[in-house]
């Protein structure tokens, strides 16, 4: 059996606003399909493969840290751009099933055992190698949470400038990240990032590894990252695709991604299913639930506050809608309150998860009633780490004096037993 990695069979990219338009595989489209995309919708792309000369064996040699493991159905990654991303574990957590009232076996897929502790290591390995390959002289990204993180990672482990620009309250975790690796940190208003995101793009010919456009279409090779998330649950449920699989939904990249790899494992004639996929928002953004809702590609929401920032998105894109449709899943709205719970419950089970990372289980909870266990196992997708959420910062403990009298108190005043 071969295991060494192969080259791409990535032969160019295809508009998903209308599939029979096609583009050579660079340039990198990052400003959406110019032929299908307007002023109030703008379609992504995404790329096209020759399928026919995938080798056989490529599903039997397991699963294994680092991207290029995939790397005949993935775009073409830098040779130097390998920082053991993917390979994360599959998780049996019967408490979890138990706590979500559901009665089949169900997983959670640790994506915070990436190198930058998100799954976004799984997009950037792919969008920076594009930067790289194409010549640019640099990365640029509008992020402040785990994107910007990952993109500076990558950047630095290209040689490549890269440019975060944030906001003045990301989470702390998030800014030590990008600092660690050396990027040039942009603080500026939430609104205005996407301009000045577009100076930097002109005046620098930095390439762009974030969304430029007014829907999202973000970056048409990052996506490709994700669908190894699918070739992994496939392998590592013993070549079993799972009955549904919730994942959290920012801008529905992941969403997709995941998607296009259960078809890609049904195409090649590997499973005959393709799983329902639950898209998992919080209640009060919304934007792929809102575009199901009206029957559009693509839809707008107010900015109201959440915990789970890192998919409180105000603009959807439509990959989401694409890959609800094509399953026969659907958008699954969560409130604070349950995604509270979900992370909770998720910590009492062993895992810190970001509040974001924590709305898949939101959502299997929300949805229990209508799961059935002959339908196969079920997956949450747990995107990121709690150290990312925004509340994580230092704090000064008081010091306890070392008596047992002293120690007793303050052990009970935290809720432990103490006998009298």
């Amino acid at each position: 059996m071969n295991d060494e990695p192969t080259r791409s069979l990535a032969i160019g990219q295809r508009s998903l606003g209308d599939p029979s338009i096609s583009f050579p595989l660079f340039p990198p489209q990052t400003a959406g399909c110019p032929k299908t995309s307007g002023d109030e919708i703008a379609y992504p792309l995404e790329v096209a493969y020759d399928y026919g000369a995938v080798p056989a064996d490529l599903f039997d040699r397991g699963v294994k840290a680092g991207l290029r493991h995939w790397a005949p159905l993935l775009p073409p990654l830098a040779p130097m751009l390998n920082l053991a991303e993917g390979g994360t574990p599959l998780l049996d957590l019967p408490a979890l099933a138990a706590y979500a009232g559901v009665d089949v076996e169900t997983f959670v897929k640790d994506e915070s055992r990436n190198p930058t502790w998100s799954h976004k290591d799984r997009l950037n390995v792919c969008a920076v190698s594009a930067a790289l390959l194409s010549g640019a002289p640099g990365v640029v990204v509008a992020s402040a949470g785990n994107h910007g993180a990952s993109a500076a990672a990558y950047a630095a482990a290209a040689g490549l400038p890269c440019v975060v620009i944030t906001t003045a309250d990301g989470p702390p975790a998030v800014r030590a990240f990008v600092s660690a690796y050396g990027a040039a940190v942009l603080a500026v208003s939430r609104e205005a990032r996407w301009d000045v995101l577009a100076m930097v793009v002109d005046r620098l010919g930095y390439h762009p590894v974030s969304n430029r456009t007014v829907t999202h279409t973000g970056h048409p090779f990052g996506p490709e990252g994700y669908k190894t998330i699918a070739y992994e649950l496939f392998l590592q449920l013993g070549r079993r695709v799972p009955g549904a699989v919730f994942v959290p939904t920012g801008y529905g990249e992941l969403l997709y991604g995941v998607w296009k790899g259960f078809l890609e494992l049904r195409d090649l004639g590997h499973t005959r299913t393709v799983p329902r996929l639950y898209a998992c928002e919080p209640e009060r953004r919304g934007p792929l639930a809102a575009a199901l809702r009206a029957g559009a590609p693509a839809a707008h929401v107010a900015a109201r506050p959440t915990a789970a920032y890192s998919i409180g998105c105000t603009t959807s894109g439509y990959r989401g809608v694409l890959a609800i449709r094509g399953s026969g899943g659907e958008a699954v709205l969560v409130t604070e309150a349950e995604l509270e719970s979900a992370t909770q419950a998720m910590a009492k089970a062993g895992l810190w998860a970001e509040s974001s990372g924590a709305a898949a289980l939101a959502g299997l909870r929300r949805v229990a009633d209508r799961l059935q266990p002959e339908e196969g196992p079920v997956v949450c997708l747990s995107t990121s780490s709690g150290f990312k959420n925004p509340d994580v910062c230092e704090a000064t403990l008081r010091t306890t004096e070392p008596s047992w009298s002293a120690v007793a108190a303050e052990l009970a005043g935290l809720g432990v037993e103490v006998p009298g």
